[in-house]
């Protein structure tokens, strides 16, 4: 039983697909976890108390206080009992109060309060989950640090066919299993990682960047937190941003901001990753006032700035990890493995532009993995989140090995 002594929260919410959370549970059970039911109001209309109740040989709670004798159900108790908060599945309704800290019921109320891991399972019909009000609900639920179960294709309710099934019981078993047995796996570790685009001051409006999100980085982060890392994220200007109690984020602007602030810390850390996208040159001058528009052309004066992950790496301590990244256009594995070498990284993530959907903006990467021993791994094109998985599934194996 793989699950064994793990406490897993499962609330079920006003869904068709509510039926799907007894074949959850059953399966929850059969592999050794204690199952705590929370309920909706409205997940009563389709699926009964009593049937979660006896699969999980635990009271189902639905609201605040207990019909016979009035005592409180405690929803802080509740939400500091869990290993893992599974909500599955998810409706648009309770979704929108996830995102705007609405605690107007015991379940909601029990979310705000939890301090483990949350997976979310969203069930709607297809119009509804592609709707932009649920997709930005979505996107800040995630970026709250949560894991989003993305909804699965198939025939729905509705008639329709298309995306907006819950994923199902035997899926999120399989996520919850990798889950719990790596939730731990980082624990002790004191981990930088760089972030993002820099900008640098071309004048008081105006600056040089690139079109780096952060999404890797940040993808990175919420991974190693859940995994129970302490991480300094050192995040350039991004839309992005991410909360957890196991990150602390140093927000800067230039590649020097970045490069003071990961120098401050890069001393105490066991592991440096350099995911931040920093610009090579800034002005030389930046002007003090707005350039006006003048002359037919205009240069600007550049002078190199500080390679980061280079210096750092120069002064790395034993047993101290380093990995890079490395976005190509041309000549990609040549250029990655000098970069390797060159700024004394134990691995290497190489990112090509000449493959379609990776690279800056895009929700999905394919990466190439170089090593110092010579040893290359190459993915295929997945979610910025299984890359970040990969990756630092890559990472342990390697501190396993050093151990």
């Amino acid at each position: 039983m793989q699950l064994q002594g793990k406490r897993v929260l499962l609330a079920v919410t006003g869904s068709i697909a509510a039926y799907k959370a007894a074949h959850l549970t059953r399966l929850l059970v059969k592999e050794g976890a204690e199952v705590q039911i929370i309920m909706s109001t409205s997940a009563l209309d389709f699926i009964t108390p009593l049937t979660l109740s006896t699969l999980s040989k635990r009271p189902v709670y639905h609201q605040f206080h207990k019909n016979e004798t009035g005592e409180w159900n405690n929803h802080v108790e509740l939400g500091l009992w869990a290993d893992l908060f599974i909500i599955a599945p998810l409706s648009a309704s309770t979704l929108s109060k996830l995102a705007h800290g609405n605690s107007d019921n015991l379940l909601t109320a029990t979310y705000l309060s939890a301090r483990c891991p949350v997976m979310l399972a969203p069930a709607m019909d297809l119009d509804m989950y592609q709707h932009p009000s649920v997709r930005a609900n979505l996107d800040t639920v995630e970026k709250h640090g949560n894991i989003l179960l993305e909804a699965e294709s198939g025939e729905l309710a509705s008639g329709l066919s298309g995306q907006g099934r819950m994923m199902e019981p035997e899926h999120i078993l399989e996520k919850t299993i990798q889950l719990l047995k790596k939730s731990k796996d980082f624990e002790g570790k004191k981990i930088m990682i760089t972030a993002g685009p820099t900008q640098e001051t071309i004048d008081p409006v105006r600056f040089i960047g690139n079109h780096s999100s952060g999404k890797m980085g940040i993808a990175l982060a919420k991974n190693l937190a859940n995994r129970g890392a302490k991480i300094e994220l050192i995040l350039g200007p991004s839309q992005i941003t991410i909360s957890h109690p196991n990150i602390k984020i140093s927000p800067v602007t230039s590649t020097h901001d970045m490069y003071k602030a990961a120098q401050a810390v890069h001393p105490q850390m066991d592991i440096c990753i350099f995911a931040a996208a920093v610009a090579d040159y800034a002005p030389a001058d930046p002007a003090k006032e707005k350039i006006k528009k003048n002359e037919e052309n205009m240069s600007i004066i550049l002078k190199k700035n500080v390679d980061i992950a280079a210096s750092l790496g120069a002064v790395k301590k034993d047993g101290q990890i380093h990995i890079g990244f490395a976005l190509e256009t041309n000549h990609e594995e040549e250029n990655a493995q000098t970069k390797l070498k060159k700024k004394n990284f134990d691995f290497i993530v190489l990112n090509s532009m000449n493959d379609a959907g990776a690279g800056f903006k895009h929700d999905t990467n394919k990466v190439t993995i170089f090593h110092q021993s010579g040893k290359k791994q190459v993915s295929d094109l997945l979610p910025k989140s299984a890359i970040a998985e990969l990756i630092i599934d890559t990472l342990k194996k390697q501190l396993d090995t050093e151990n």
